[in-house]
């Protein structure tokens, strides 16, 4: 599975596309498939803090229940509305049009700790 190399990773899954001050945040191909098909995608609202390594959200899939963690934290300042009435685009394109929110950072230095494409890679195997 080749991953993009311009986004971070975290241990849960996530990615991470930053852009300037704005953190855009989805799930991994990985994780859509380890869940299966997704039906479900619940996701905060415009203006929601969160803090960094906390729930955002919920993804369910036929086999599942999983929360969405935030790799940085921020406010939430757009959430992807189409993935309410299309969930089984994160199965479909997990790093492009499944991006489910977008956060403007509380700190850029949270994004540090993250992973690069390579070192996820070997996480997952």
């Amino acid at each position: 599975m080749s991953l993009p190399k311009d986004l971070k990773y975290t241990k849960d899954h996530e990615w991470l596309k930053l852009a300037g001050d704005v953190a855009t945040i989805g799930i991994t191909k990985y994780a859509g498939e380890q869940l299966g098909d997704v039906v479900f995608v619940e996701l905060p609202k415009i203006g929601t803090k969160v803090n960094a390594g906390a729930s955002f959200g919920t993804v369910e899939s036929v086999k599942a229940v999983s929360d969405l963690f935030a790799p940085v934290g921020g406010e939430v300042i757009e959430v992807n509305e189409a993935l309410i009435k299309a969930p089984e685009t994160v199965n479909a394109d997990p790093y492009g049009a499944a991006w489910m929110v977008k956060l403007k950072l509380a700190s850029a230095s949270d994004a540090s700790g993250l992973l690069s494409a390579d070192d996820y890679q070997a996480l997952i195997g």
